[in-house]
């Protein structure tokens, strides 16, 4: 009954319609967001009909050597789907694109789940789909912190310090478009700290802010006229999260970044927003828990929700 479609540029109103309806998608998977890499990952993602009616989809791509990633340029993924899908349902979308797959030469899938917090209503049924027809391993499981913004718990001690030595100092918050100068001081903080590279270069969270102007936020703190700390913010609706959080030493001292967060879970808990996600906190090199990374977020009363990865062979 389900009939599996390899996405392609003319569906791409089709795909964005659908995006926009769907129960547990978010702007990152509007083909705007996902198509602004498209030089670095072969595209595979699939559309889902019933009966010539689109009723899923699954942002992927192709690695060449016989896996199908839920997709690797994104920072979740899986199966989106509209209010309509039940979950015996989801288990012949799954069994369909298994069939497909082998068909196409795939031999191995890696599925990357939608974490809860992002979805509008209950949305797990791939979530079972996957255990019970793929027979899928857990294959890897990151944590993010998240604060629950109508039940906030109290700050630590140490983030209340902060927030009082951002007041003392006169710091305030200020939403920036123009994204240069805060680029420039994250780039160089990555390489002198980490000796790592931002996923995205200034040009394309540019671009990507140009496209979705709404949702890519810019958040500064600031003393006198200097940037002295800030974070990106995707704002998803009912979650905002938190991209590419730096402070200068100038902002550490005065506590720049528990500054910052007081007053943004403020804000977004005075506008009912539901949740507040800090990202996560495993280490680059092995997946291991970063425990000074996750201590900081930890202290602005938040608390655990897994980003999963799956796989299965077909």
């Amino acid at each position: 009954m389900i009939e599996v479609v390899r996405y392609t540029p003319e569906r791409k109103a089709e795909w964005d319609a659908f995006v926009q309806t769907s129960k547990n998608a978010t702007f990152l998977f509007f083909r705007g967001y996902m198509d602004y890499h498209s030089d670095r990952f072969l595209d595979h993602s699939l559309m889902f009909y019933d009966k010539g009616r689109l009723c899923a989809l699954l942002p992927a791509n192709d690695d060449g050597q016989g896996t199908l990633w839920s997709h690797r340029g994104l920072t979740y993924g899986g199966l989106l789907m509209d209010h309509r899908t039940k979950a015996a349902q989801a288990c012949q979308m799954l069994s369909a694109m298994n069939d497909y797959l082998r068909q196409q030469g795939f031999s191995r899938v890696v599925y990357k789940h939608i974490p809860w917090i992002y979805a509008k209503q209950p949305s797990e049924e791939a979530l079972f789909a996957i255990a019970n027809v793929c027979r899928a391993q857990l294959r890897s499981r990151d944590i993010a912190s998240v604060v629950e913004l109508d039940r906030r718990l109290p700050f630590a001690t140490l983030r209340k310090r902060g927030v009082k030595k951002g007041s003392q100092a006169c710091l305030y918050v200020r939403e920036q478009t123009d994204f240069t100068q805060y680029w420039h001081m994250l780039v160089q903080h990555l390489w002198d700290k980490f000796r790592a590279k931002a996923v995205h270069r200034l040009d394309e969270i540019m671009l990507l802010k140009e496209r979705f102007p709404d949702n890519i936020r810019l958040m500064t703190v600031c003393k006198d006229d200097a940037i002295v700390g800030g974070t990106l913010l995707y704002d998803c609706g009912q979650t905002v999260k938190t991209q590419y959080i730096v402070a200068s030493e100038e902002g550490r001292q005065h506590g720049a970044l528990d500054f910052l967060f007081s007053r943004l879970l403020e804000r977004y808990e005075a506008e009912g927003r539901q949740f507040f996600d800090f990202g996560t906190s495993n280490k680059v090199e092995n997946d291991d828990l970063n425990e000074p990374l996750i201590f900081q977020k930890e202290g602005f009363g938040a608390r655990a929700v897994c980003y999963d990865t799956y796989e299965w062979t077909l």
